[in-house]
């Protein structure tokens, strides 16, 4: 039986400022500022985009259909046109069955991955060919009305599709045919026709948005259309054609991507349609044009592309309103340092060497303050860490060296070194540790060593030598990303083998990092290269790097670890800094209730 208060609610209280630690949904009155106030969860107040999985076949003048976690990717142009279709599970993408007509330019929508209809293209010549996908192969059904190419649809299911627009060399169109599942009828044309446009939302409530028209190269043109009639409305930001889109209806929609305006060039633009105004939202990474796109304003897909250059990469975007999280500043080490060591958690972590000058000190952190424990026996930096604050290792540092030293929660004790004298080298968690590249005698290392409690073994090598990278995981699932020459490559380990996978945003060297194994971690600080040091923080979800709020402090030669929920990163430069930082994917904002 639910509680008074559940039903009822408590009572509003009087603070001179803010409580200590307000709980999500509680309302009080701030006496100093004569105001109501709330929390709330901290959100994200615009969109991004994430790295996603590689593609088989690079492309353009594909088409995408589905959800950003059940997509399709269809047909294109390598350096001829392709039937090839690809399956996306969300993590994954799989070849299957290819059209029975390889085209690129065409037109596809659907429900997701076991259900679509792709549509017209250039085989060539322009084509009315209709297919439909039921999950394991294409069926040819009755044609268009009108052969074109470089067309866009409308629609979320194959029994219900709009094709709009397009051209049948040379010519521009603005006929726009719907699909019931058996046929095409030709219905009310667009007010401007165009080709190369893109088009987002259902069947009947839908907008086109860019292209090309008679006279115009780089069209900014939007039309609405209410299953009926099309209407114009306000034009993107940007012009732009063979561009993307995804989005629910005719008030929510996102176009991304596209070629244009002088100095024509491919494009990373996104637009976000409020079913009034086009948003400038956050670029994608790849700027591209001719790439396949799939989902909705708030998860959408970009597929492939050129950029310019076919590529195979695929991006994920998240929209506004995602909770977040964020870093807050605790109490600083007691001795301000870079390059240091670093383990564990947010209540139980442990710092130890680093310069300036090189230091054998080690603090420990029980949450609140840094307390100075017991000293390495070699001071040292650039050293590999790994482990907690009651049982962690110290491998390798500079001078170059293989030195291991364990730390049992009071005391190090040496133990039996690395194969290879080595700094600036990448380890995972203890006590089944990993020592992952570095830098020694002169040059950089790809050497991977494994702790096994008493010795190292040398293993697989990295594929990339480098050094001042980070990682995170355990012996048999670890992650290593970053690392000289300011390099983003990320690389995952089964235990066995190292396999390149999805880059980080920002390539950097000396940054840290916290995570349980090779699907989820974070990555933070580092050098950048110049103008110097970032605060950038990214989540790896598995399958691709996210951005997330920023350290308070830029830096590089930081310290780190923990865990995607709660992570911690301390020291630093420049300047020389002790400061430390909490990492909580839960954070809250203070909000004021507003009498507008």
């Amino acid at each position: 039986m639910a509680e008074y208060k559940e039903i009822r609610g408590t009572k509003i209280r009087n603070y001179t400022t803010n409580p200590d630690n307000p709980i999500t949904g509680e309302v009080w009155y701030n006496e100093t500022d004569n105001v109501l106030k709330f929390q709330q969860p901290n959100v994200t107040t615009a969109g991004s985009w994430s790295t996603g999985d590689v593609m088989n076949t690079a492309r353009e003048g594909l088409s995408g259909a589905g959800t950003q976690t059940s997509a399709l990717a269809i047909g294109g142009y390598t350096s001829t046109r392709i039937g090839n279709t690809e399956s996306y599970n969300g993590t994954t993408f799989t070849e299957v069955n290819d059209l029975n007509t390889a085209r690129y330019t065409q037109a596809s929508d659907g429900a997701n991955n076991t259900a679509a209809l792709a549509f017209g293209g250039d085989v060539p010549p322009s084509t009315g060919a209709t297919e439909q996908w039921n999950g394991s192969s294409w069926t040819e059904v009755n044609n268009m009305n009108t052969a074109r190419d470089v067309l866009t649809a409308l629609g979320k299911s194959y029994t219900a599709s709009v094709a709009v627009g397009g051209g049948n060399a040379p010519g521009i169109t603005g006929k726009t045919e719907t699909w019931n599942g058996t046929n095409w009828t030709e219905v009310n044309d667009m007010n401007t026709g165009r080709r190369q446009l893109g088009g987002a939302g259902t069947s009947t409530s839908g907008v086109v948005f860019g292209g090309e028209s008679p006279g115009t190269a780089f069209e900014a043109d939007t039309e609405s259309w209410n299953g009926t009639n099309w209407t114009e409305v306000n034009d993107l930001n940007t012009a732009r054609y063979i561009l993307m889109g995804a989005g629910t209806d005719n008030t929510a929609a996102l176009a991304y991507g596209g070629f244009g305006p002088p100095p024509a060039t491919s494009q990373a633009k996104t637009e976000l349609w409020n079913g009034t105004n086009w948003t400038e939202q956050n670029d994608m990474a790849n700027a591209r044009d001719g790439g396949g796109g799939a989902g909705t304003e708030t998860a959408a897909i970009a597929m492939s592309g050129s950029s310019p250059g076919q590529i195979t990469a695929s991006e994920l975007w998240t929209g506004a309103g995602a909770p977040i999280g964020a870093w807050s500043s605790v109490n600083s080490l007691n001795t301000a340092r870079r390059l240091l060591g670093g383990v564990g958690t947010t209540t139980a972590a442990l710092g130890f060497g680093g310069t300036p000058p090189t230091t054998a000190a080690t603090e420990s952190y029980n949450g609140t303050n840094w307390t100075e424990v017991n000293d390495l026996n070699s001071a040292r930096i650039e050293m590999g860490s790994a482990g907690t604050q009651t049982a962690a290792l110290c491998s390798g540092g500079d001078p170059d060296t293989a030195a291991t030293e364990y730390w049992n929660g009071t005391n190090w004790t040496e133990v039996n070194d690395m194969n290879t004298a080595r700094r600036n080298a990448g380890a995972g968690l203890f006590p089944a540790a990993l020592a992952i590249g570095g830098y020694g005698g002169g040059s950089t290392k790809a050497q991977t060593e494994s702790w096994n409690g008493t010795n190292w073994t040398e293993v697989n090598d990295l594929n990339t030598a480098r050094y001042g990278n980070a990682a995170f995981g355990t012996q048999t699932s670890a992650l290593t990303f970053g690392g000289d020459p300011v390099r983003n490559e990320t690389e995952t380990w089964n235990g066995t083998n190292w396999t390149e996978t999805h880059n980080l945003n920002t390539g950097r060297l000396y940054l840290a990092a916290g995570g349980t194994d090779n699907t989820s971690g974070l990555a933070f600080g580092g050098y950048v290269g110049p103008p110097g040091s970032t605060g950038n923080t990214e989540l790896w979800n598995g399958a691709g790097w996210t951005e997330l709020n920023n350290l308070n402090t830029a830096r590089n030669g930081i310290a780190g670890d923990g865990t995607i929920t709660a992570a911690i990163g301390f020291g630093g430069t420049p300047p020389i800094t002790g400061a430390t930082e909490e990492w909580s994917s839960s954070s809250n904002v203070t909000k004021t209730v507003s009498t507008d």
